[in-house]
């Protein structure tokens, strides 16, 4: 594991937990990736190891990629795509997600800094629970290890 570098973008120092996909730069944020994407140029060096093996022009970026959302010390908390993919799918969390209060919560999280500490107080609020349950209620369904007998 390797500590935190300072973000590229803000200077906050060692909290650049993410990296450009495209060009390596560390930054520590949401606001920090949107601000670096608008300027990110990617190294000369990066494009040529793309061309020699074989990738030539490299694919439009996508609004996030692994590298932006995890470090490496979270990888074992990763949940493969097929699961993810079945959040979008699921109405039970459509209908929670209807709830104007528990979007400006989610907004609030978004836009924090110090989302950790925002996540352990709406914890608190039973609207979040509920939400975070059920996401995880279907990322992770629960085994048959967890099920009480009859």
């Amino acid at each position: 594991m390797r500590a935190p570098q300072p973000c590229a973008e803000c200077g906050a120092g060692g909290a650049a937990r993410y990296r450009c996909p495209r060009c390596g730069t560390a930054y520590c944020s949401v606001p920090c990736c949107r601000t670096h994407r608008e300027r990110c140029a990617p190294e000369p060096r990066r494009e040529r190891e793309r061309a020699a093996a074989g990738q030539g022009i490299p694919p439009a970026p996508s609004p996030w990629a692994l590298e932006d959302i995890l470090s490496e010390e979270d990888e074992q908390d990763r949940v493969p795509l097929q699961k993810l993919k079945l959040l979008g799918e699921s109405e039970e969390l459509r209908e929670l997600l209807l709830n104007p209060h528990l979007r400006q919560l989610l907004l609030t999280i978004d836009q924090a800094q110090d989302k950790s500490s925002l996540m352990r107080k709406f914890m608190q609020e039973p609207l979040f629970v509920e939400f975070a349950d059920c996401c995880l209620s279907i990322v992770e369904p629960p085994g048959k290890e967890n099920v009480l007998p009859e």
